[in-house]
């Protein structure tokens, strides 16, 4: 252990140790980065539906091209933000950022096809356990659609 006087006139530096970074999905950055875009994207489209385009909450329950534009807005501005940065709101909080395998920029075709296999995936529940029983924890869309989560340097 080092005396104060020596920290003080810097004869004392303590070792640093740079664990690796692991690249294996970020499942909980990918969950919090999704909850933090629904906020930040899905809610403000909802509330513009909801209120100023139609009357109100019961006329937005039995709306259902209503609810049917907002996920298709949702899922339209997070396809550019995905091709345009490669990253939504959410994920850039958590430094993570979506690439192809080979870690070059992803496609329209693949941000497409991406948010497609996330819709089937979201609506059978069971695809979303997929990356539990896998060594990479890569999920279903992005297997099939040939993509990855990597993180970023800030």
């Amino acid at each position: 252990m080092a005396r104060f006087r020596d920290v003080k006139n810097s004869k004392y530096k303590k070792k640093s140790i740079k664990e690796p970074v692991r690249v294996d999905g970020y499942i909980f950055f990918r969950i919090k980065a999704f909850i933090t875009d629904m906020f930040m994207i899905m809610m403000p489209i909802m509330y513009i539906t909801t209120y100023l385009v139609l009357d109100g909450k019961d006329a937005f329950l039995h709306n259902e091209i209503a609810r049917f534009s907002g996920a298709f807005i949702y899922g339209f501005i997070v396809v550019v933000l995905w091709y345009k940065m490669a990253q939504t709101p959410g994920m850039k909080a958590y430094d993570i950022k979506v690439v192809n395998l080979d870690n070059s920029k992803i496609t329209i075709k693949n941000a497409i096809l991406r948010y497609s296999l996330f819709i089937l995936s979201a609506t059978t529940i069971v695809l979303l356990f997929i990356p539990l029983f896998r060594k990479d924890k890569m999920m279903f869309h992005d297997i099939l659609s040939g993509t990855k989560i990597i993180k970023t340097d800030r």
